[in-house]
This record gives structure tokens, C-alpha cells and sequence, in this order.
């Protein structure tokens, strides 16, 4: 039997991750696929292109349609990327959704990647049933997302929540351009970065993780410093827009021990103006979350076409 499923890809700076589910979002198969992120937009979609191809070629299936999560600044109106980051080559302006519309013949519906992640934990992981949250993804950069009164706030110009780029964290330089960023203290390569200073040493952010478990106090120290401006950000949040439940992802969530530790001082120190603690919950979808939430965007979009089909595989009305 021939079943009716959602793609759902996660364009990262370093792997494409893409999934297969069916119209209830649960997921059927999954694929990971090197990103050519130097390569330019063409060849960057052509991998996403290729990991749905390989799912498809693992079951008879019918697709409905994709949803993309991307790195940058997208128009998710018009599909395109508006803004990337050094990570990329010719990633910015590129037509993401035109190219897999023309490529596989269904609707394709394209978000930032932090987007996609908030949108994939508020459907079906930690924050799931939540009317209001913050997502934040803590990996090579530092990303950020609102969910308010049920629904994605992306914002007049696509940036909402971005507080991996609000300064008044100190005069590091970032990435981007600007100074004294989240995203200076509080990302991966931050992390790598803070750690070289103190020691001289060359190692990852997951390395820096291995030493401050061992006890290592350069790692400690730049481990606490991630987590208070993390924390810091979350207080800002939450004074601005009273939104205490925040729900993080990404590479360096996975030391969650030691940012946890720092994080929660932090917050039991200086509570919001409210009263009401902020609630900082891990990612429950993981790796999946941003390619879950894309696809949750795709059926949410094409609407009525993938309830029915829900309705089918269940032996629902009409049946």
C-alpha cells in the first residue's frame, strides 16, 4: 500500500538532515547527507534534493510536500534566504523553495532553521501544548525563536527572537560583524574560542565540555560564562514579552549538565519582574527537531489535504 508522507530537511552548515513522516509527524525514516555549504545554493539544495530522493527510494510512498528549515535570514513568504552567515557561499538570495518545487513537483514551504526547531518542539516535543515560548539553539551560532499565543512570530522583517545578535554582552567581536553578541560567549565556536584565550589550547566546544567534566577550571570558567548570558538573555526575554518557558537546542545543549548548573544561579539569583521562575526545558526531538518542524510547517500549510490523509491511515470518517 502506497501511503501518503511529509519531508521535512534541516539545511545545516556542516550535514543535511532530512526525514520522512507520515501526516501525524511521526517519523518514518531519516537520512544525513553532507552539506556543500562552500558550494553555493544550487548545490546545497541538490543535497537536500538527494537525502528525500534516498527516503523515497526506502518505501512506496506518496509526498504531499516539504518543508524546509535553512540557516540565515529566510523570507518564508517567498522562499528565499535573505541573509546567511560565513558558513555559507552563495546561500543568500537563493530561491530554496522554487528549486524543490521544480525539482519534485509538490508544495514546498521553506523557515529559518531556529524557526523550525521551536515550530517542531511546540508540535510534538518538550514544549508541545504550550501557548508561549522561546527556542534557542546553542550550536556553531546562537539562535533564537518565539512562539506566542500558539502560533510562530517570526516578526515584520523574519527576526524575531534572534537574540544570538543582541548586544550588551561584553566587546568580543562576532561573527556577524557587531560587537559584545550573545553568540560570543554562549556558541560552540565561542566556546572553542574563550577557551584558546585562557590556555592557549586548540579544542571544540564538545572537548572543552570533556575537560570541565574532568574537572578542568578554564573549562569550567567559560562554561559559567555561557551559561549566565544565556540565562541573561532568557531574563531579557521574559521582562520584555513575559514568556518563561524556553525550550534549547543544539550542539552545545548537549553539555547540558554544565550549562544547567550556571543557567539556574543565574535565574534563582535575579527572577523575572513576574514572580513566575522561567522554566528552561532540552530539547526533547534532538537531531530531528528542526526537519520535524518543517515538516510540521508543510502540513500545517497544505492544511485539509494532510488531515485527510491522517484520516485514512487512522480508518477515520469516510473510510
Amino acid at each position: 500500500m502506497t501511503r501518503s508522507v511529509l519531508a521535512g530537511v534541516d539545511i545545516g552548515g556542516t550535514t543535511t538532515q532530512a526525514v520522512l513522516c507520515d501526516p501525524d509527524l511521526d517519523v518514518l525514516h531519516r537520512v544525513g547527507l553532507p552539506t556543500p555549504a562552500a558550494d553555493g545554493g544550487a548545490a546545497m539544495v541538490g543535497a537536500a534534493l538527494d537525502a528525500v530522493r534516498l527516503l523515497l527510494g526506502r518505501t512506496p510512498a506518496r509526498l504531499l510536500g516539504v518543508g524546509v528549515g535553512a540557516a540565515g535570514v529566510v523570507d518564508a513568504r517567498a522562499g528565499r534566504v535573505l541573509v546567511a552567515s560565513d558558513s555559507f557561499r552563495g546561500w543568500a538570495g537563493f530561491g530554496v523553495t522554487a528549486a524543490v518545487e521544480e525539482a519534485l513537483g509538490v508544495p514546498a514551504f521553506l523557515d529559518n532553521d531556529v524557526n523550525a526547531f521551536l515550530r517542531g518542539e511546540a508540535t510534538a516535543g518538550a514544549v508541545a501544548g504550550v501557548p508561549d515560548a522561546l527556542g534557542m539553539t546553542l550550536g556553531t551560532g546562537v539562535g533564537g525563536a518565539l512562539w506566542l499565543d500558539g502560533r510562530l512570530y517570526d516578526g515584520p522583517h523574519g527576526a524575531a527572537g534572534e537574540l544570538g545578535h543582541v548586544p550588551g554582552f561584553g566587546d568580543l567581536p562576532c561573527t556577524c560583524g557587531g560587537r559584545g553578541h550573545l553568540e560570543t560567549l554562549a556558541s560552540g565556536r565561542a566556546i572553542a574560542a574563550r577557551y584558546a584565550v585562557r590556555t592557549g589550547l586548540s579544542r571544540t566546544a564538545g572537548e572543552v565540555a570533556e575537560a570541565a567534566v574532568s574537572g578542568d577550571g578554564d573549562a569550567l570558567a567559560v562554561y559559567e560564562a555561557a551559561g549566565a548570558a544565556v540565562a541573561r538573555a532568557l531574563l531579557l526575554t521574559a521582562g520584555l514579552l513575559d514568556v518563561t518557558t524556553v525550550v534549547v537546542g543544539g550542539g552545545v545543549s548537549r553539555s547540558w549538565a554544565l550549562l544547567e548548573r550556571s543557567i539556574q544561579a543565574a535565574l534563582t539569583a535575579e527572577p523575572p519582574v513576574s514572580g513566575h521562575p522561567v522554566r528552561v526545558l532540552p530539547s526533547a526531538l534532538g537531531a530531528d527537531a528542526v526537519a520535524i518542524g518543517a515538516a510540521a510547517r508543510a502540513r500545517a500549510e497544505l492544511g485539509p489535504m494532510a488531515d485527510r490523509m491522517a484520516e485514512i491511515r487512522q480508518g477515520g470518517p469516510g473510510d
